[in-house]
């Protein structure tokens, strides 16, 4: 039985998510062995099949979610678009009862903007360049995926700092280019040498990730030093 109170560390957590996410042993069986709660470990492996490593990361501040990002989740539970677990780990939040507390609020009727953490005032989309969405994308992958604090910061909307990230994982600096950089990901090149473009365009980005991987791994081993010693 886990005991309550317990805190857990970040590399601990993607350990055992990468080893259920594998196939290399069940949650169940992981649960059971680790003496963690099963339903907590079934998130980890939802959340980092999600968002990666990054999602792990503590900055020791609380994310921000906007107005629109409550909503959003509370509809795609209420319309079948997953459960708590998957709809949660979609959004990158915390918890899966973070998810079960916007929906009870909302079948309730009370006011989301007052009662939950992490208000935040709707943002409209904007142009941007190339470039912004760059900064924006590695300052929001440096801070864990936070992307409503993204958003606030840059007068971006959410979605438009989620959607950048997505496509940025997916296929590079590429998918930051107002949909110009989607040939090279998705249609067969036109010669060898665009062929050998496009393998060295993902072979740098595979090592861009990494190194943000690590460099973020490196951060939660630091902060949690830091918070051993605190205590």
């Amino acid at each position: 039985m886990e005991r309550k109170g317990v805190k857990i560390s970040a590399e601990t957590k993607i350990e055992c998510a990468k080893l259920v996410a594998s196939g290399k042993i069940g949650a169940k069986a992981l649960a059971h062995q680790r003496n963690f709660n099963q339903q907590r470990v079934r998130y980890w492996v939802a959340l980092y099949k999600a968002h990666g490593e990054t999602a792990f990361i503590n900055h020791g501040i609380n994310k921000v979610y906007p107005m629109e990002l409550k909503l959003q989740a509370v509809n795609d539970y209420l319309n079948g678009k997953g459960s708590y677990e998957t709809i949660a780990a979609e959004y990158g939040l915390r918890a899966e009862e973070q998810l079960r507390q916007w929906v009870k609020m909302y079948n309730n009727g009370e006011d989301f903007s007052h009662k939950m953490s992490g208000g935040s005032r709707m943002t409209t989309s904007r142009k941007t360049t190339k470039e912004e969405r760059f900064q924006i994308v590695k300052e929001c992958i440096a801070n864990g995926c936070n992307y409503g604090e993204s958003a606030i910061k840059y007068n971006v909307s959410y979605q438009q700092v989620y959607g950048w990230v997505k496509r940025f994982k997916e296929l590079g600096e590429a998918g930051l280019e107002d949909r110009r950089g989607r040939r090279k990901a998705d249609q067969e090149p036109r010669s060898e040498i665009e062929k050998l473009q496009i393998e060295n365009e993902r072979l740098k980005h595979e090592l861009y990730m990494m190194k943000m991987e690590r460099d973020l791994l490196k951060k939660v081993k630091e902060l949690e030093r830091k918070d051993l010693y605190r205590k």
